[in-house]
């Protein structure tokens, strides 16, 4: 009988154990955020988003103030919509500009927020216009093999 009982407590304990890894896993790949923080989504059109992922990072000033909700593709612009989710405690200014940003040399990317100065703020629906696009690494060295071959 007190076998099964110690028996009982270490089943119970690894148990516990392997649903905490599991937690840390999802919780580190950005595949599960708990956040009970209401919010507001706010849509962003980009020429090119990189290698943006869903549920990727929005920082200000290396703050983390949200998170990419979606991207989806507009066939009438043809253009990237991206969808982004604001924690209600941080409010930016409506002329505040988004940038899609790489962490580290070829790091995941993530999107920048650069604060305005306009009197009114960011609300749920509103459309970001100003947008930078994410710097493609490859676009980068065909234009220097191409300028370099273009001056000799």
């Amino acid at each position: 009988m007190n076998r099964s009982k110690n028996d009982l407590w270490v089943g119970l304990f690894v148990m516990l154990g392997l649903a905490a890894l599991v937690f840390l896993a999802l919780q580190s790949a950005n595949l599960l955020t708990l956040n009970w923080q209401p919010g507001y989504r706010i849509t962003a059109m980009f020429d090119n988003v990189g290698g943006l992922k869903p549920k990727a990072a929005v920082r200000s000033s290396g703050v983390l103030v949200g998170r990419v909700a979606g991207i989806g593709f507009d066939d009438k612009t043809f253009q990237a919509r991206v969808a982004i989710d604001i924690d209600s405690r941080y409010l930016f200014p409506k002329d505040s500009s988004l940038k899609i940003l790489t962490s580290g040399l070829l790091g995941e990317q993530y999107i920048g927020v650069s604060p305005g100065a306009d009197s009114t703020n960011w609300k749920a629906g509103d459309k970001v216009t100003s947008t930078q696009s994410a710097l493609v690494l490859e676009n980068l060295i065909s234009r220097l093999l191409y300028n370099k071959a273009a001056g000799q």
